[in-house]
């Protein structure tokens, strides 16, 4: 498992990462269309009663993945992050295996825990490259790395219906099932790592990881601001089918109309996260962070007073290239104000925040919706950004007298093998 001394070569690594994180954002979105469909083939009837199976279903799998991300993260940090890739790739391949042959709602919810509980494929690769890349060009090799996952959530879908339509429910698991498996075989024969595991005394308890950061103030600030992030993008999700068909009125291709606007934020973040990862190594992530936060807010706002679905997807458009330098920026922050040593744990705390926001998200848009409309969900959702941003400025301000640290003291010219 563990290589030679020889130099890794971290460009090939990023590029394999990143055919991981697309496969597995791909894997993972290909149920997505027909999930209630899935629900409703498994014994679930009535409206009420498949609105909630579907949505259990769908928020057990990130419930269970906050709740077990520090533990893996901790075990990548003591036997090495491959392993761990490998370990989530194949448990998420046989898990969709019994997906597929689930027979009730109770086993296939009990699945799509578990399928929580296995993964972290996405995480223990940002840290498996965050360790390895040159420091000086952490935010591009983040932001390239954040597209892969980005690119494989906007295809999964479309090739998920078709397969669908073209072959059934079931057996689009057990397709699923084997793109996590090609994912193993690459992670297993083209990445290198150089890792010496730590003993389990050695190892720091999370108490003393977060006192070991120089600035766990902004550290906390940063997981907030993903999950934050989470929660914007979600709580949108619940209305946008239903608020696209009140701006569109009676027209035949409502669900071609939403499904474009859905996807355009994730084009969007595809064209910019590299660009604006590239940038901030440049100029500094800490600007980059604060400008996209109170464009957000900027972009939010007006969608609430849009006429017609052509003007929301434009803002929704310039809404995605703004987030798409979010994740990564907060990514390479985390990398600037953490060491090596305790990279998997620091990375795994963060998706448990990401996890969190992807729960609550929702929930509070749909409370939002029933209560007041859907135009009122863009005000909650812009004010909980705003907020935010000032936290973070206020946060990010603190910390500005000391510079950030090159993890290590090591050089920030060579890459950072452990």
């Amino acid at each position: 498992m563990y290589a030679s001394d020889a130099p890794i070569n971290w460009k090939r690594n990023l590029t394999i990462a990143w055919i991981g994180c697309f496969l597995t954002g791909a894997a993972f979105s290909l149920v997505m269309p027909f999930l209630p469909l899935y629900v409703e083939q498994l014994g679930v009837t009535g409206h009420s009663a498949l609105n909630m199976w579907s949505g259990l279903v769908f928020s057990i799998t990130f419930l269970f993945s906050a709740v077990a991300s520090p533990f893996w993260g901790g075990l990548a940090d003591r036997k090495g992050r491959k392993i761990m890739l490998l370990r989530s790739a194949l448990g998420m391949s046989i898990v969709m295996v019994l997906m597929g042959l689930a027979q009730d709602i109770w086993q296939f919810l009990v699945l799509r825990a578990v399928l929580g509980l296995l993964g972290g494929f996405v995480p223990n690769a940002n840290a498996l490259i965050a360790t390895q890349i040159p420091r000086h060009k952490s935010g591009w090799a983040l932001g390239t790395l954040s597209t892969g996952a980005v690119s494989g959530a906007l295809l999964g879908p479309l090739a998920g219906g078709l397969l669908a339509d073209s072959y059934g429910l079931r057996p689009v698991f057990f397709i699923t099932a084997s793109v996590l498996f090609l994912c193993f075989l690459l992670t297993l024969l083209l990445i290198r790592e150089q890792f010496v595991p730590v003993a389990k005394k050695e190892m720091l308890h999370a108490k003393d990881v977060f006192s070991s950061l120089k600035s766990p103030k902004l550290v906390l600030c940063l997981f907030v601001t993903s999950m934050i992030i989470q929660v914007a993008t979600g709580s949108i999700a619940p209305i946008l089918t239903l608020y696209v068909r009140e701006l569109a009125g009676n027209v035949s291709n409502i669900a071609f109309i939403s499904g474009m606007i859905a996807s355009v934020p994730g084009v969007a973040a595809l064209l910019s996260a590299p660009r604006l990862g590239k940038l901030g190594d440049r100029i500094g992530p800490e600007k980059i962070l604060i400008v996209a936060l109170i464009v957000s807010v900027l972009l939010l706002v007006p969608m609430a007073f849009v006429q017609t679905p052509w003007q929301l997807g434009v803002l929704r458009f310039l809404l995605g290239a703004a987030d798409g330098a979010l994740l990564p920026v907060v990514q390479t922050l985390l990398v600037y104000n953490s060491t090596n040593q305790i990279a998997g744990r620091i990375f795994s705390y963060n998706q448990s925040f990401r996890d969190i926001g992807n729960v609550t998200g929702p929930l509070i848009g749909a409370s939002v919706s029933a209560s007041y409309g859907f135009r009122a969900v863009f005000f909650v959702t812009a004010g909980v950004v705003l907020f935010n941003a000032v936290y973070t400025a206020f946060s990010l301000r603190r910390t500005r007298r000391a510079p950030l640290p090159s993890a290590d003291g090591e050089n920030d010219d060579n890459p950072v093998v452990n």
